[in-house]
């Protein structure tokens, strides 16, 4: 079965900066955009970063604008979100998720393939 799998998280300092990395098994990782969505406890999965299959757009939420760049790599079947500036609230699971459209979108129900998770703690 064709997986997503969602790297790099892990506990750092307000202020500071996190790579998550995000690997995807198929064979047509160029075919599908791609998306990174979060969720913090007791509160809903929220969208975070878009990028077209091409690289060519991307899209932020405007909590992380400015703060965050996602990257993408179609040799190597990879998704990036690189996290700068980290606060407290940025605290969540992150999602890697990959969905067949052809440019970027921020609703989560145009992805229908979705990672496990990685967990990022910012503390103050």
């Amino acid at each position: 079965q064709v997986q997503l799998v969602e790297s790099g998280g892990g506990l750092v300092q307000a202020g500071g900066s996190l790579r998550l990395s995000c690997a995807d098994s198929g064979r047509t990782f160029n075919n599908w955009a791609m998306g990174w969505f979060r969720q913090a406890p007791g509160k809903e999965r929220e969208f975070v970063a878009s990028i077209k299959w091409n690289g060519g757009t991307t899209i932020y939420a405007d909590s992380v604008k400015g703060r965050f760049t996602i990257s993408r790599d179609n040799h190597n079947n990879m998704v990036y979100l690189q996290m700068n500036s980290l606060k407290p609230e940025d605290t969540a699971v992150y999602y890697c998720a990959a969905g067949i459209m052809p440019t970027v979108s921020a609703e989560a129900d145009r992805y229908t393939r979705w990672g496990q998770g990685t967990q990022v703690t910012v503390s103050s």
